[in-house]
């Protein structure tokens, strides 16, 4: 009876011990399966997001920053020496802040300008976005934004007085969380649209520098954040214009940057408005699909090269 029972126990033994290595095994296989996995995922696609003026003054701000004549030959100077320094990050695509149903018409004036029949136009579209993708030999550009021609964000007959804020906030004296403009000389046209002037001229690399500061674009965030505060009750025209525009028309930016991304390979720079670059950066790194670069990075003042004759300003 002795013997009998050590024998099952010796055969228990031998069992686990059999099981234990095809588990140690299995578990193995699965820890280089799973490394594997891990270093395929850890390549992902890139994307830098270049927060810019409005260099050709379209007025669709709030505060519009009146930029001299970027066509100037100083200006066209300092464009080219951004544009050198941008080109350190390789892009592989280059979007552009506008609706993708106006693509082909921005490709056309493209394919003009690699031909030599189209002239550059004052805009960051063209004056970064063209003149980069040329020097990059790329065959198009890319439009990410959400604005199509029809009234993107709201059906026709809907209460604008939902998503009034300003006009809630001077009626309810709320105006103390409205933006607050930024530094210069306040000017306003007949149709209402503000101006403001610089206090001294600017070099276009310290002011896309300067512009994409993380300490420049967590103020603008917080200004929209306070604008979202506005109403009283149960009306939330601040926090309706904010979920219903701002943070939809980025949050679809977003989904359109995935849209052009086609391989762990793509190097994307989005070329936007400043104010965007934090609720995009965001989305980005939230998905945990994308690597995101800082223009700080590539851009330098010191590096940016003056002409022997030049004075300075």
């Amino acid at each position: 009876m002795k013997a009998l029972v050590k024998c099952k126990v010796y055969l228990m033994i031998s069992l686990a011990t059999v099981l234990f290595a095809v588990g140690t095994t299995a578990i193995g296989d699965q820890t280089d399966v799973s490394t594997e996995t891990t270093n395929q995922i850890a390549k992902k696609p890139t994307v830098m997001i270049l927060g810019s003026v409005h260099l050709s003054n379209p007025g669709v701000d709030v505060f519009n920053r009146k930029m001299d004549d970027v066509l100037a030959p100083k200006r066209q100077r300092e464009i080219e020496q951004l544009v050198t320094q941008l080109k350190a990050f390789q892009p592989t695509k280059i979007a552009l802040e506008s609706d993708p149903s106006k693509e082909a018409g921005f490709n056309a004036n493209y394919q003009g300008y690699l031909e030599g029949t189209y002239q550059l136009k004052r805009g960051e579209k063209d004056q970064i976005g063209f003149r980069l993708a040329k020097q990059m030999g790329h065959s198009k550009v890319y439009c990410v934004d959400y604005w199509p021609d029809e009234h993107p964000f709201f059906p026709n007959g809907f209460d604008t007085d939902l998503t009034d804020f300003r006009k809630f906030a001077k009626i309810h004296g709320q105006e103390h969380l409205l933006s607050v403009p930024p530094k210069g000389q306040i000017t306003k046209d007949k149709d209402g649209t503000t101006w403001i002037e610089p206090e001294k001229y600017e070099p276009i690399i310290d002011m896309y520098i300067r512009l994409n500061q993380p300490e420049w674009s967590r103020s603008s965030h917080q200004q929209y954040l306070r604008l979202a505060r506005i109403g009283l009750d149960n009306a939330y025209p601040g926090a309706n214009w904010m979920a219903h525009w701002w943070y939809d028309r980025d949050l679809k930016i977003f989904v359109n940057l995935t849209r052009i991304t086609e391989s762990a390979d793509d190097r994307i720079l989005l070329v936007i408005g400043a104010g965007h670059i934090f609720q995009i950066e965001q989305f980005l790194k939230d998905s945990g699909d994308y690597i995101v670069e800082s223009p700080l990075k590539y851009l330098s003042a010191d590096a940016a090269e003056k002409p022997a004759s030049e004075e300075t300003d």
